[in-house]
Parts: C-alpha cells; structure tokens; sequence
C-alpha cells in the first residue's frame, strides 16, 4: 500500500494542471482553487492528492466520480484505477474534459451528462465514490451504490461550513464516517444541492 501511495504522489508531483484549464493558467502553480467558468473551480491540488489518497485505488476498481470539472482528478482516478465512470452536469464542461482525456490517450473512463448526485444506477456497485462538489447531506443512491467494503470522499455542510468526510461501507452494509479535514467546496447540484 505505500508503493502505490508514492506512486500516486509521484504521478500527481509530475502533472501539469495548467492543461486542464482554459484560463489563469499561469495561475495553476499555486495550492488553490481556481476558476474554470461557470461558477465551477479546479480543486486546490493538495486537497485533490489528498482525497485520492484516502480511496486506497487499487487497479481493479470501479470508480464513480460526482463532478467531472475540468478532468483533473478524473485523470489521477483513472490512472490509479480500472475504470471511472465520471458525471458532470454541465455540457460545456462536460464536452471540454472528454476531448482533453481523449488527447491523454486515457481509455478507461466512462462519461455521462447529467445529475452525478444520485450516481449512475446502470454500472453500481462502485467500489469507490469521489463527490468534488459539497453536499447538504450524503446523497443515500451514493450510499445504496457503494460495494461492501467500499470508499467514498464527499464534502458535506453548507456555504459557509463543510466536512470532508471518508464514508465506507463494511461487509455487513453497516456505514463508518471519518471526518478528513475541513474544507469549503462548491454546491453540488442537482437533488442534494444546498
């Protein structure tokens, strides 16, 4: 488990951020959220690491990831995983995040326009989740969607107050939180939204 950490590290110290955005892009250095249109950001990269970390991908896994965004952390999930299954309800950025994967030569990820908050039924289970969008409550389709013995990172609260939270499933259906950090994220969308 601690090769595959440093691996990670070492993927994510060797991306270049600045090419999944369209602007600031000389901004893309700097640890934090940053403006992608459409009162959407591209998460502060410390805080895209750490909540990859905390999945514990391993190759063989299905990953759902809530918010597409620019395709950032889509890139890191699918590097380190067997197959994202990604949702972004915005079509501009929908579209933007499929054509630059594609020019990565990443072929693993599934895309979908639409309401990530109540996950995408046809492929579930999952066996991690990742929500890059905060959420009044934890989304119970995204609970009902995780596998025994799965993982999901997702920013919980309001405006003003969130929780980064680790949620996984045990072999007997039985839910356990860890709160991770204290973040602030933008509103997810959709159902849950704030």
């Amino acid at each position: 488990m601690e090769n595959r950490r440093k691996e990670i590290i070492a993927y994510f110290r060797e991306m270049d951020r600045s090419y999944f955005m369209d602007s600031n892009k000389d901004l893309a250095s700097l640890d934090h959220a940053l403006p992608i249109g459409f009162e959407q950001t591209i998460s502060q990269p410390s805080l895209v690491l750490e909540m990859t970390l905390a999945l514990d991908l391993k190759p063989c896994h299905k990953v759902l990831e809530v918010g597409t965004g620019s395709g950032f952390q889509t890139t890191l999930l699918a590097v380190f995983s067997g197959a994202v299954y990604t949702i972004e309800r915005i079509e501009e950025l929908y579209n933007r995040a499929k054509e630059r994967l594609a020019q990565l030569n990443i072929n693993n990820i599934h895309f979908k326009l639409g309401d990530g908050s109540i996950g995408w039924k046809e492929h579930a289970p999952f066996d991690r989740i990742m929500v890059t969008a905060a959420a009044i409550e934890v989304p119970k389709e995204l609970i009902e969607q995780l596998n025994r013995g799965g993982k999901m990172v997702i920013p919980v609260g309001n405006s003003v107050s969130q929780q980064l939270q680790l949620i996984e499933k045990d072999a007997e259906d039985k839910i356990h939180i860890t709160l991770l950090n204290h973040v602030l994220f933008v509103p997810l969308k959709g159902k849950y939204e704030m």
